[in-house]
């Protein structure tokens, strides 16, 4: 462990000093190792650099007020489709739906009305809500996927408003808190580093001005530490490992907000966009998920892992730097966790022998034809569960969950088909002779589609 911690230390200092970045952070949590963490360089305000040190977070912001948008819906306070100004009294463009607002589809202009970069005064509440008739939708809805600070501030309002408190006091009680991010607050304190601005032709940094981004806080307020951000992450992950009573949200509810619902770039389809979520496959089924964020002085990159032969349970990613131009942090989590999984795998579990397949379905185990393709259906871990025959390594299974009140009839939860019912067919013998599921037909012979079994001869 302490050779690939010494890696991974050497990966950070390597990219601090030749992307010259003034103060550099990082953690790697994970729920089988202590957490890591290093830092390299200086505040720049005579404040000592550790993983206490607070940076701007920038957009990773978003992806809590996501988590809080998706606590209302949970708690039937709204429905994803539901359009804004169902909810919040718009001026303009409250049609939009509340899902094309998370997945930066709606189409709605990137910044509030105004030249906000110039003035760095972002507007109040009754401001940004006032102005909305003078921003542009600039696609259709749905058309494809467009960035919007606007958009998640808009997310931010509706979620005061449906909870009756300001977005920072809903984010506090209802996110911050029951995880234990203390060191995460829309105010910097008095361990923060401060942002820079590096000279691209001197080694002359200077110092970028603060900025309160007011109503658009929801999109980009936040500042934090490189250890609550990776513990974020690691949630962002495997939420079951972080918040086992799902107080925040419910596993099922994380993994509806990871699924990827458009590309960020038509050509690549390298990093997708989930809801407030970004995606970036990794090859061999792994997948890192979280968000960047830039803010006069500061960049961030936090993103957690999932999937692959290595990769322990919560484990997750933080890169925060004190420089608004050193792109190359970027890549820096997705270096750290793939190391780690690399050079330090999770353990192994040990198979161990466990209950028979209840006898009424130990008869359908094995080998079924559907569509002219081969199927393996098996009985593990208390659960009913498909692949194909001939699907690559670490592809999920499909896993089926019984109908209390339909005898030998089951809904596919997770994997191919997911959603579909499963439905057996006995003979006068209670023996399945024919299955269908998602409608098709599944024989213990190859059969063609009007019933010739290969087998057989008829």
């Amino acid at each position: 462990m302490t050779d690939v911690n010494d890696r991974l230390g050497r990966i950070v200092r390597r990219v601090q000093a030749d992307a010259r970045v003034p103060a550099l952070a990082a953690a790697l949590h994970r729920a089988d190792r202590p957490l890591w963490s290093c830092a390299a360089g200086g505040t720049g305000n005579g404040t000592p650099l550790d993983a206490d040190t607070v940076f701007r977070i920038g957009s990773v912001t978003k992806t809590f007020t996501a988590v809080l948008v998706l606590q209302c819906r949970d708690d039937g306070l709204l429905d994803l489709d539901d359009p804004i100004g169902r909810h919040l009294d718009l001026p303009a463009h409250g049609e939009l739906p509340v899902r094309r607002l998370l997945s930066h589809t709606s189409g709605l202009q990137r910044e509030p009305h105004g030249d906000v970069w110039d003035s760095l005064r972002a507007p109040d509440a009754d401001q940004l809500l006032a102005e909305l008739a003078r921003v542009e939708r600039v696609l259709p809805p749905a058309r494809r996927y467009h960035y919007s600070n606007l958009g998640m501030a808009l997310l931010g309002a509706l979620v005061g408003r449906l909870r009756g408190g300001t977005w920072a006091q809903v984010l506090t009680e209802r996110v911050l808190d029951p995880l234990g991010l203390t060191g995460t607050a829309v105010r910097p304190g008095e361990r923060a580093a401060t942002g820079f601005l590096v000279d691209a032709y001197s080694d002359e940094a200077h110092p970028e001005p603060p900025t309160d981004f007011g109503a658009v806080g929801p999109a980009a307020q936040l500042w934090s530490t490189a250890p609550d951000m990776a513990r974020w992450a690691a949630f962002l992950a495997d939420p079951a490992a972080l918040d086992p009573a799902g107080a925040v949200l419910t596993p099922a509810t994380v993994d509806e907000m990871r699924w990827p619902l458009t590309v960020t770039d038509e050509t690549a389809w390298g990093t997708g966009f989930g809801l407030g979520l970004i995606l970036v496959p990794q090859g061999g089924r792994v997948t890192h998920v979280g968000h960047d964020g830039a803010m006069p002085g500061f960049l961030a990159a936090v993103y957690g892992r999932r999937g692959g032969e290595g990769t322990a349970g919560a484990m997750g990613a933080a890169v925060l730097a004190s420089s608004g131009t050193a792109a190359e942090i970027f890549d820096l989590p997705h270096r750290l966790l793939a190391t780690a999984a690399e050079h330090d795998p999770a353990e192994i579990t040990p198979w161990r022998p466990g209950p028979p397949a209840p006898e009424h379905l130990r008869g359908m185990l094995g080998r079924w034809w559907g569509e002219g393709f081969e199927y393996v259906f098996s009985w593990h871990d208390g659960t009913l569960r498909a692949r194909g025959a001939d699907d690559p390594a670490g592809k999920p299974p499909a896993v089926f969950a019984p109908l209390p009140e339909r005898p030998d009839v089951f809904r596919t939860v997770s994997g191919r088909e997911v959603g579909e019912l499963l439905r057996l067919t006995r003979d006068e013998r209670g023996v399945v002779v024919r299955m269908h599921w998602a409608t098709y037909r599944f024989t213990s012979t190859q059969e063609t589609f009007d019933g010739y079994d290969f087998r057989a001869g008829s």
